[in-house]
């Protein structure tokens, strides 16, 4: 159904002149996602200036019935942030939204607009001497409102949890156009449901995030990061649970790379080289919140016991960021490689190795010559299962098998006891298929209360798994 004009004139006023774009050329880079797989078209780029603004545009849309998109970031790898193709739904970007309202160090909080980049928190929080520990590769450009609508996980959901566990309180914008203010900073609050983790890892299909009262945490006074070279991911998941056992639990990240996904970062990443003096099958790149003497006895320990054959530790800051921008390079090496198949998926950190020998020959079944680029967050069980294109097949016919590689490896997963998506979300990407591994009951629960948040279904339609 076409948008009503005078629905959008409406919403014009409301916003003034800079609150939205509707040139085709200016409205171009919000309507691509990022790895170019999803397209979108709107007639409208709302960029509101406050919640206000946010709830009186909502009240025309429900009003009107008009779909409206909420956008962070435009950072998500699911689609979750796209307007369809058909051009009647409206987008609305957060990205005005940018203030810092008020940090706590006392109270160890901070309280955000939902359009501030993840990185201008981390600064803010920085600016006060305190941590917020949510990090992820693209935390220049994400925002925080994207981060919750999509509960990322990142490098230290090992210790910190995922971000819906970092979260205080909210203030969202309801699907009628109210403004529910729950941005309180309380650690203890008994006094109902927890409003605020049904708008968390939603992806903006019950109601919009606008700002987030977050926690905060000291700064770390030593962090120790260091590149190990381990023969298998059986001893991967070994070396995990020794490092834990040797530093009373204070290993903050713990990332696994596998031999080509090495190559492909230092093939195609200017600057990387790689450190390690002899190839190994998988590596290791892991920060632990000890100094370096305790650090290097808990691996050698490990290295006495056979799962380490070497190890690079980082010196200097300098030293540090280089070992991480190569794991956090991985995406874009594989991407400047060919055509990739995509997999963001959990298993219990236990069935880590077996879920990698299942998933590795099955691809390899489906598509002789496949090159498989796994690696990711094995400390929480999350990894992302990636695969490049056989060298000298053609893109297109690669990425036509999209479907049944991703089959494949999901109803592995399943086997696994695991999640098709760990922390990307569902978006238009797998809406679809989360219906092979949620029970009916589940996806009748989350369509209720879909229909109660949202009865006309105008907020993000065709979203998530409780899209109707």
């Amino acid at each position: 159904m076409a948008i009503d004009p005078a629905a959008i004139a409406r919403i014009k006023a409301i916003v003034g002149p800079r609150g939205f774009i509707e040139k085709p050329d200016e409205l171009a880079p919000f309507l691509q996602e990022w790895r170019g797989r999803y397209q979108g078209q709107t007639p409208l780029c709302i960029r509101p200036d406050s919640a206000d603004e946010v709830a009186a545009v909502v009240a025309v849309c429900a009003e009107t019935g008009t779909a409206i998109v909420p956008q962070g970031g435009n950072t998500g790898l699911v689609g979750g942030q796209m307007p369809g193709l058909e051009g009647e739904q409206l987008l609305l970007n957060l990205g005005r939204m940018n203030r810092i309202r008020r940090v706590d160090a006392i109270d160890n909080s901070i309280t955000v607009d939902a359009g501030c980049t993840l990185a201008l928190v981390q600064d803010a929080a920085t600016a006060v001497n305190r941590l917020f520990p949510l990090s992820l590769a693209s935390e220049g450009t994400c925002q925080i409102g994207g981060n919750l609508s999509s509960n990322a996980g990142g490098v230290h959901v090992l210790r910190y949890g995922n971000a819906r566990d970092l979260v205080l309180g909210l203030e969202v914008v309801t699907a009628d156009g109210l403004v529910w203010n729950g941005l309180r900073t309380l650690r203890k609050d008994n006094t109902g449901y927890d409003l605020k983790q049904l708008f968390i890892g939603a992806e903006g299909t019950l109601g919009i995030i606008t700002a987030a009262a977050l926690k905060l945490f000291p700064r770390h006074r030593e962090v120790t990061t260091v590149l190990m070279a381990v023969p298998t991911p059986e001893a991967a998941v070994s070396l995990l649970s020794k490092l834990r056992d040797a530093t009373d639990d204070a290993v903050l990240a713990f990332e696994l790379i596998s031999r080509f996904g090495l190559e492909l970062v230092v093939r195609h990443i200017p600057g990387c080289v790689d450190p390690m003096a002899a190839a190994a099958p998988w590596y290791v790149l892991c920060d632990l919140l000890v100094g370096p003497s305790p650090a290097q006895s808990a691996v050698a320990a490990a290295a006495d016991s056979g799962i380490v054959s070497d190890a690079v530790f980082a010196t200097t800051g300098a030293q540090a960021s280089a070992l991480w921008r190569m794991r956090e390079s991985l995406s874009d090496a594989q991407k400047a490689e060919g055509g990739s198949i995509k997999h963001d998926v959990s298993v219990p950190v236990s069935r880590i190795p077996a879920f990698l020998n299942d998933a590795l020959a099955a691809v390899e079944r489906l598509v002789p010559g496949i090159r498989p680029v796994p690696f990711g967050h094995v400390g929480d069980g999350n990894l992302h299962f990636n695969v490049t294109q056989p060298v000298g097949q053609s893109r297109a016919d690669f990425l036509a098998r999209w479907g049944a590689v991703n089959e494949a490896v999901h109803d592995i997963v399943a086997r696994h006891e695991g999640s098709i998506s760990a922390e990307h979300g569902i978006g238009f990407a797998k809406r679809d298929e989360i219906r092979r591994y949620k029970s009916p009951l589940e996806i009748e629960l989350m369509r209720k209360l879909k229909h109660a948040l949202d009865p006309r279904g105008i907020l993000n339609p065709g979203k998530g798994t409780a899209y109707s």
